[in-house]
């Protein structure tokens, strides 16, 4: 069985993560080159965070789905940053967690669909904790609640992968201001709306217990061992 180790890194600028990322996945992938006839020898790596307020924009993204301007992201406190992640447009912020698993696929299965599934599977999951149904929308990545009649979106999902080796990955609204979201247009969709776990319940949620019920379900879809420090 695979082993990822698990890291809750608190909240941390996304530019920074970014960097702390990318030491991570070029470790995993410089194992790989050096013990290519032991995979297994490579650990993979679950970071959980928040960041402080942030607007990023994927490889695939528009600039026209950046609504504000330069002076009200800054008036709003709101770092702009162009990523390498796939997907368009999205928010970060206190109240929201972010999940980056740098994961070595070749451990798992090499196929990114079936990936970006498995990690929409994690959250549908911890929603249904909650007694809240999780949907996928087609040709719209991520996780949606009342896809039938009014849509709103909940997480939202951008990677990068090399070498079957990942990294960036989830943003799962928990307790999350969502007046931020008027800033852009999100994920370049703008006949639906966003949501978040309190919106949904009406009452601030433990973000602590959410992320004990993400992780286990991770361990649960991807079918691996966390590390035991």
């Amino acid at each position: 069985m695979p082993k990822v180790n698990f890291q809750d890194i608190g909240l941390m600028p996304y530019k920074k993560t970014w960097a702390y990322q990318e030491k991570l996945f070029e470790k995993i992938i410089a194992a790989k080159r050096a013990k290519s006839d032991n995979k297994n020898l490579c650990v993979s790596e679950l970071l959980f965070c928040e960041h402080p307020h942030v607007i990023t924009l994927g490889k695939s993204g528009l600039m026209s789905n950046l609504i504000a301007k330069h002076q009200d992201l800054k008036t709003k406190k709101v770092e702009f940053v162009q990523s390498n992640r796939g997907g368009d447009i999205t928010y970060h912020g206190p109240g929201q967690i972010v999940g980056y698993p740098i994961f070595d696929l070749d451990q798992f299965f090499t196929d990114i669909h079936k990936y970006m599934r498995f990690l929409e599977e994690v959250v549908i999951r911890t929603l249904a904790d909650y007694n809240l149904k999780g949907e996928r929308l087609k040709g719209a990545t991520g996780v949606w609640l009342n896809t039938s009649s009014n849509p709103r979106k909940i997480a939202a999902m951008g990677v990068r992968s090399s070498r079957w080796v990942t990294m960036h990955g989830f943003a799962f609204n928990v307790n999350t201001d969502l007046s931020f979201y008027n800033l852009i247009i999100p994920c370049g969709i703008d006949d639906k709306s966003v949501t978040s776990l309190q919106a949904e319940l009406n009452k601030e949620i433990n973000i602590n217990e959410v992320k004990t019920k993400l992780k286990n379900h991770f361990a649960n879809v991807f079918e691996f061992e966390y590390v035991k420090k």
